[in-house]
């Protein structure tokens, strides 16, 4: 295809690709609630066993992104997501036929992981932020939106196919629709690396984002290199808002649904909360892209984030029906969504775009790999250790109270400090 079709600037069509290779990553991923309880049935592991599945594929993911991150920043993104897809693929089919935890370790949380790392948002919402700078926050909502949009709709199927068929062809049918959206997808619209590079200019054509990008604008590639970045302490505040953020968001989707079945609460109506939570986080997703192009700092829009997702927790506690369930899964949700929109976002605006793929990767680890790792795994240790998930979600709270506060610390970009 050419630069533009029909004089429709190409960064759009990174956006709609980045969409539905999210969609089906995320989708695929966040379905993973379903198939705790029946594989605990038939193989009697606990749930402590089953979470450190999703934990390890977490942590893969994590050290994935920092390899695809790098990798993003110097060739066009298609052939990593390709490779990822295939890779994962692969996982999700294997792991239709493990009979023991180490394979399904290795099947499930290091093939999947590695996998899931070359097509997640390292890879597609940093290709998505070269593109960009003046609506960049826009780009990264509708491209995020992916995220939620695969969540709702993959989250019910798999609820359904499992309770039909069978969980094991839950696997297969995950493996296949990675597979075939993930190399078409990618292969059509993830072909390109930044406007500079095809004789175009960031949004379509020229301008500069508040204050301007931290890297040039002119496409050249000065800021500071990955080095600087993390011995920057804006970054560690990152670091630890987002990695403390995502390991409540990972025990609440890896747990919910069991959580609800131990409440009596139907198969099907307990998966459709990861639905609900899909289709509450697509809303904040553009919502959150959106007024971080249009306030000050993004830093405020973050913090709103958290606490939503803190008022949410506290309803997941007090929940006793599926109304309760829902309306958790909607307000949870809604925040939740700020995450895969602010991280690629306040990385670009405090270090520049030049760099995102990597920085991003970097910071993916640790809120991923790290965060995402520990979430599920901590979470089934509790309620092994007490039969109830309470503990845990009062420790999900807390520590979202926290980080409420603590991203309001984070510094402005260096120009703007020095204005």
């Amino acid at each position: 295809m050419g630069n533009n079709l029909k004089g429709f600037y190409w960064g759009w069509y990174v956006v709609l690709g980045a969409f539905l290779i999210l969609g089906v990553n995320y989708g695929t991923r966040y379905s993973f609630g379903v198939f705790v309880k029946p594989m605990a049935l038939e193989y009697h592991w606990s749930r402590s066993v089953i979470s450190a599945g999703i934990s390890i594929m977490v942590l893969a993911y994590g050290v994935g992104g920092i390899f695809a991150g790098r990798l993003a920043d110097r060739i066009a993104p298609r052939w990593i997501i390709t490779a990822g897809a295939t890779l994962m693929a692969a996982g999700m089919f294997l792991t239709a036929i493990i009979r023991n935890p180490l394979q399904f370790y290795f099947t499930y949380g290091i093939l999947g992981g590695f996998g899931a790392a070359c097509l997640g948002v390292v890879v597609c919402n940093s290709s998505v932020g070269k593109w960009f700078i003046r609506k960049r926050g826009l780009a990264f909502g509708i491209s995020s939106i992916g995220v939620g949009a695969g969540t709702m709709a993959m989250a019910p199927l798999a609820g359904y196919v499992v309770k039909v068929y069978g969980w094991r062809v839950g696997f297969i049918l995950m493996g296949v629709c990675v597979l075939v959206v993930g190399v078409i997808l990618s292969q059509w619209f993830m072909g390109k690396t930044r406007p500079e590079d095809y004789g175009l200019l960031p949004d379509g054509g020229g301008g500069t984002e508040r204050g301007g990008d931290p890297a040039s604008n002119d496409g050249s590639r000065l800021g500071p290199s990955l080095g600087q970045v993390l011995r920057d302490s804006r970054f560690w505040i990152l670091v630890v808002c987002y990695s403390l953020a995502v390991m409540t968001e990972m025990s609440a989707l890896v747990h919910q649904v069991a959580y609800a079945q131990d409440l009596q609460i139907d198969k099907v109506a307990a998966a459709s909360s990861l639905g609900m939570i899909g289709m509450a986080s697509s809303l904040g997703r553009f919502f959150f892209g959106w007024i971080s192009d249009r306030i000050r700092d993004a830093k405020y829009a973050s913090a709103l984030g958290f606490l939503l997702m803190t008022v949410g927790m506290f309803l997941l506690v007090q929940t006793t029906s599926v109304a309760m369930l829902f309306a958790y899964a909607l307000l949870f949700g809604f925040g939740y969504g700020s995450l895969a929109t602010m991280m690629p976002f306040l990385l670009a605006d405090r270090f520049g775009r030049h760099i995102l793929g990597s920085a991003y990767g970097a910071l993916t680890f640790f809120a991923a790999g790290i965060g995402g790792g520990a979430g599920p795994i901590i979470a089934g240790y509790i309620y092994d250790l007490t039969g109830s998930y309470n503990g845990a979600w009062l420790l999900n709270l807390t520590v979202l109270l926290i980080v409420t506060f603590l991203i309001l610390a984070l510094k402005p970009r260096r120009s703007d400090a020095a204005a």
